[in-house]
């Protein structure tokens, strides 16, 4: 009889753990390349379809290279990926529907959607948790991924000094630039 019961709920157990295994093997990561050095993030898929994949469509074109991150609040977040270095904006894509509320935070190194006062604005640009930043949940700010490795990169970055640039306040005074955004797994 405890054979019975014993090896039903292991081979679940098991079977759970190597589902799990699997999904976390197939969420998407990418390499941000910055002048400051290197940022890995692990994106969601699960949880934030519509902002990974569109993440991804600007990755896959390689509508990041050349662009900087044009404010920078130190013990907040870092956001970048619609500027150039001559503070152009660069032509983005159709918003996206705001996914916030889908169980992901702002904590400390995830990476989320910046967008306008629309809730469903996000286009291009994203921003890097410096900091617990949970009042963005409450205002509805899409959590699509984290950092993997390079927070020091992103503390880096959020120390640079930083005011008025071409009429962007918090943008750093030497820019920081995205030179590149590729999937890992498309070196």
């Amino acid at each position: 009889m405890l054979r019975t019961v014993i090896l039903p709920a292991l081979s679940a157990v098991l079977a759970f753990g190597l589902v799990a295994a699997a999904a976390a093997q197939t969420n998407p990561v990418v390499e941000i390349k910055t002048s400051q050095g290197d940022i890995t993030i692990e994106l969601d898929p699960v949880k934030a379809p519509v902002t990974v994949q569109n993440f991804l469509s600007y990755v896959d074109e390689k509508f990041y290279d050349g662009t900087i991150f044009h404010r920078i609040i130190k013990g907040f977040m870092i956001q970048g990926g619609g500027l150039t270095p001559d503070y152009k904006e660069k032509k983005e894509k159709a918003p996206i529907k705001n996914e916030s509320g889908n169980g992901l935070s702002n904590r400390r190194g995830t990476i989320a959607m910046a967008r306008g006062e629309s809730l469903s604005s996000a286009t291009c640009q994203f921003y890097i948790n410096h900091a617990d930043n949970l009042s963005l949940d409450g205002m509805k700010y899409a959590v699509f991924g984290r950092v993997i490795k390079g927070m020091d990169v992103v503390d880096a970055i959020a120390a640079v000094p930083t005011g008025i640039v071409k009429g962007y306040e918090d943008a750093p005074r030497q820019p920081i630039t995205i030179q590149s955004i590729r999937r890992a797994d498309a070196k």
